[in-house]
């Protein structure tokens, strides 16, 4: 197949309607504050005029990936499918925040390279919170079910997570939520001054 080229372009959308997109992927545990976090991102830069859209790991699997588990190889797809819907809004000049569990170095990386061979602004968030804090937290009940046996292949409990090497940011658990969104934009002006 061979993509089908429209007449209107990145450089069309940034100097006749102002934007300008980029990629935010939030990665940890659940119950890390990926969510949450991205939340608050969006919030402010919609604040400021700038479109901006959440896609949230949960959510996603109900629509877009419902048909996938949660072994390896469906993780990795999930991950991949991410990746090219965020692209995608980052192409329309839209930062598209990523707020995956995204447990495997090797498909972050791949999320990372189609952003950087396409020439947008990618950074990575890691959310640093440990399983141990995560299943104090534990808002959806997982951790328990997890560990009691009722829930299989869950990431920090009976299925591993990879932390990043280096992240453009990593925030803690008891970092203040807005100053975490403050550090992210940080980051996001950063990447985007340097030309993705």
């Amino acid at each position: 197949m061979v993509p089908y080229a429209g007449t209107v372009t990145r450089g069309d959308r940034r100097d006749r309607l102002g934007l300008a997109g980029a990629t935010i992927w939030f990665t940890g545990l659940s119950g890390s504050g990926k969510s949450s976090l991205a939340a608050a991102v969006e919030e402010r830069l919609v604040a400021d005029g700038r479109p901006a859209y959440r896609l949230d790991g949960d959510t996603l699997r109900t629509g877009l990936n419902a048909d996938l588990g949660f072994g390896r190889a469906q993780r990795d797809e999930n991950v991949r499918r991410v990746a090219h819907v965020a692209a995608l809004f980052a192409d329309a000049g839209v930062v598209a925040l990523v707020a995956l569990i995204s447990p495997y170095a090797v498909g972050r990386l791949a999320a990372r390279t189609l952003h950087q061979q396409a020439g947008l602004p990618f950074v990575e968030v890691y959310l640093s919170a440990s399983a141990e804090v995560c299943a104090a937290r534990d808002p959806k009940g997982l951790y328990a079910r997890a560990s009691s046996g009722r829930l299989g292949s869950f990431t920090g409990i009976d299925d591993p997570y990879e932390p990043p090497a280096a992240p453009e940011v990593a925030i803690g658990p008891d970092r203040p939520l807005g100053d975490a969104a403050d550090v992210v934009l940080a980051a996001l002006r950063s990447a985007e001054s340097s030309g993705a």
